[in-house]
């Protein structure tokens, strides 16, 4: 399957698109992707896990870079410059364009398209990150699946289908290997653009801070869902739909405040929403543009994966169009955002935006530029500066270090 027939619109001054296969992404880890605390790709910000490694003040740790067509990638970067080496590489997995780690930081969950259904792997980290598959790939239950999480008990691993429209669960079995699936959900709806809403689509599926309620993203709907989680079933709960044509894509909680912010794909925004977390009900705030006014990217904005600082006081989102990721300062308690800058991703369509466990680091995944822009924050100000050339790879989904 190739790298560039997915579910990212097709890239022209009209911003014309079609649905069909993605992400991220996250942890975008996480993640979005990568990924922070309380995302989606919260497995990511785990506790590391042991890699030995120093060199001076500088730890050489673990990063994953999760692919189209060329399997996943583990290499090493420097702690305090976030300088990538590659080390290996596993290509026995079809377009693993997202990955998450377990809560035990020795368990690495990958998706997996060699088939029409979407799949879920599950891989050993071993010394030096190199990795050995556990069992076998399981399905998810509907065509693409373009994201997936650990929910923070390390007993499921939640999955988004794209092309399906559908959302699941998979049992974790003792090994760190995935099970059967659990639940699988349908949703239901289409949004007012023909293009890349014509249907559900499915783009990510994360887990609330304190692991009580999942939340699915829906571009097709112009929905985030919330489920309860019940012994591997995901029931409904509650539901909040986004401005019409907005097309969520990624969110991410803050860490203590009870907020959520939506990167919305097809409009070019971004949605505070506040949360009742003993409810799960999210409820849709103000939205506001992730590019500073005025600006003429020459072509259509499409937001990715959003991000959010270790301590609370930033989020960061990529736009793919500008190619650029932008900074907001996170202000009144976490209710409103201030967009600050942006800063260009070091190579073309950022999908995928990452930070760094200590939170000193961030990583854009870019896909066309197939290259991974490292920065360093400012953790003091949020701001960003590129940190050395681009690393050259090849098309990135995701970038989740550890």
């Amino acid at each position: 399957m190739s790298p560039h027939r997915s579910e990212r619109p097709l890239r022209s001054d009209s911003g014309s698109g079609f649905g069909r296969r993605s992400f991220v992404g996250s942890l975008g880890a996480g993640v979005l992707g990568a990924a922070v605390l309380g995302s989606g790709a919260a497995a990511a910000q785990a506790a590391p896990a042991p890699f030995p490694g120093r060199r001076g003040a500088a730890e050489l740790r673990p990063a994953f870079l999760g692919t189209y067509g060329s399997g996943i990638i583990t290499c090493t970067y420097d702690t305090a410059t976030g300088a990538l080496t590659k080390k290996s590489t596993f290509a026995a997995v079809t377009d693993p364009s997202f990955l998450a780690l377990a809560p035990s930081g020795k368990v690495l969950y990958a998706l997996d398209n060699a088939r029409r259904e979407g799949a879920v792997r599950a891989f050993a980290i071993g010394a030096g990150g190199r990795l050995t598959a556990l069992g076998q790939a399981q399905s998810t239950g509907g065509a693409n699946v373009t994201h997936l999480s650990v929910h923070p008990s390390g007993r499921y691993v939640l999955s988004a289908n794209y092309g399906a429209g559908s959302v699941a669960a998979n049992v974790v079995n003792s090994d760190g290997s995935v099970g059967a699936r659990t639940s699988v959900v349908q949703h239901v709806g289409s949004g007012p653009d023909p293009s890349r809403q014509e249907g559900p689509h499915a783009h990510q599926i994360l887990t609330d801070p304190k692991g009580a309620f999942v939340f699915a993203v829906d571009l097709g709907t112009d929905k985030v869902y919330t489920y309860r989680l019940d012994n591997g079933v995901l029931r409904p709960v509650s539901e909040v739909k986004s401005v019409p044509g907005a097309g969520p894509r990624h969110m991410v909680f803050h860490p203590t405040a009870p907020y959520a912010y939506v990167a919305n794909e097809l409009d070019s925004t971004i949605t505070v929403c506040p949360y009742n977390p003993a409810t799960g009900v999210l409820t849709r705030g103000a939205s506001q543009p992730t590019l500073p006014d005025g600006t003429n990217p020459g072509t259509r904005n499409y937001p990715s994966e959003v991000v959010v600082s270790p301590d609370g006081r930033f989020v960061y989102l990529s736009n793919r169009g500008h190619e650029s990721i932008a900074r907001f300062a996170v202000a009144d308690g976490g209710a409103t955002l201030r967009l600050l800058d942006t800063i260009k991703c070091g190579g073309s369509w950022p999908r995928h935006i990452s930070l760094s466990p200590r939170g000193n680091l961030l990583f854009s995944g870019n896909q066309y530029g197939n290259t991974v822009g490292t920065f360093t924050v400012d953790t003091a100000t949020g701001a960003l500066a590129a940190s050395g050339a681009p690393f050259n790879t090849v098309s990135l989904g995701c970038v989740l270090p550890i």
